[in-house]
């Protein structure tokens, strides 16, 4: 994770899942991330597999020049790149598996801006693939953000984010010495 604000809805996510695949939705609390609220959405799975858009920052309604309510999460993708889209949230609503990602935003204008997706698993209504929270930021704030907005995202780079192993208990006693009559390593 390059930008701030990943490694901050990150390491609040982390923080809250515990030991869980993902934290619930309820856990969440804007005041605690207020810091990265205007480049912060909530996805919902919808009943046919996609995602759509339950909330957005401003800097993410600024950036594509409208509310992104309900809006599907693939409509920010071309046509002909959807899959792309797809290929994003997968490991997320399929898995609940973290995923942060480099993309390329294209404005009306023709202008490419380089941005950062972060994008996490909630667990609402009992399932872990049901929501999911994230980040995307630009990697610098151009003057045209807000005036002209980005029509299309090209993906160019995917990672899903591990799980870090957690110790289960207390580590196993040492084996103590070898039997005589047995060669050490």
């Amino acid at each position: 994770m390059k930008h701030a604000t990943s490694r901050l809805l990150f390491a609040y996510w982390d923080r809250l899942r515990g030991e869980r695949s993902a934290p619930e939705r309820s856990e969440i609390r804007p005041g605690d991330i207020r810091q990265v609220l205007a480049d912060t959405f909530i996805l919902g799975a919808r009943s046919d597999g996609s995602a759509a858009f339950r909330l957005a920052g401003t800097r993410c309604a600024s950036l594509f020049g409208q509310d992104l309510k309900d809006m599907p999460f693939a409509a920010l993708w071309p046509l002909d790149r959807a899959a792309e889209a797809e290929s994003l949230l997968d490991p997320v609503l399929g898995e609940a598996a973290p995923v942060v990602a480099g993309l390329i935003g294209v404005n009306a204008d023709g202008a490419r801006l380089a941005l950062e997706i972060l994008v996490l698993p909630l667990r609402h209504n009992g399932s872990a693939t049901a929501r999911a929270i994230g980040t995307l930021s630009p990697a610098q704030l151009p003057s045209w953000i807000g005036l002209v907005p980005v029509t299309s995202l090209e993906l160019q780079s995917l990672r899903v984010i591990g799980a870090t192993p957690k110790p289960v208990g207390p580590p196993p006693p040492p084996l103590g010495p070898a039997p005589s009559g047995r060669r050490r390593f």
